[in-house]
């Protein structure tokens, strides 16, 4: 049986359908937002004038093109994030190894249920 799962993004700032999601970093965190095209606009021209300012960085642990460089931070906050899925995942019932790459489907549905 096939099974398709839909992701809706919802814009984190006031609920609204999002069209994008923008990855920034700050303080050596790394942070996501759903956002409508107004409001990446408002985020992206705010942060323009420190943007100019600011220094190009290379692959050490910035956000790279909506992707994270993997450091230990990450790594740790990839871990978490994969247990919170596969403690989610026996709750529903779903078959998940405790180790190893978690499937995208699975993945896509912990999200969905979360609202992301």
């Amino acid at each position: 049986m096939a099974r398709t799962v839909h992701v809706d993004l919802v814009d984190d700032l006031d609920g609204s359908q999002a069209d994008e999601t923008l990855a920034f970093a700050v303080d050596g965190k790394n942070f996501e937002i759903d956002l409508s095209t107004k409001h990446a606009k408002k985020l992206r021209s705010s942060l323009e004038r420190y943007v100019k300012s600011a220094r190009k960085v290379g692959r050490g642990g910035r956000v790279l093109s909506g992707t994270r460089a993997r450091t230990a931070g990450s790594t740790q906050a990839d871990r978490a994030q994969n247990q919170a899925i596969r403690d989610w995942a026996k709750r529903q019932g779903i078959q998940l190894s405790d180790r190893g790459r978690i499937p995208g489907t699975i993945v896509a549905q912990y999200e969905a249920r979360a609202g992301r």
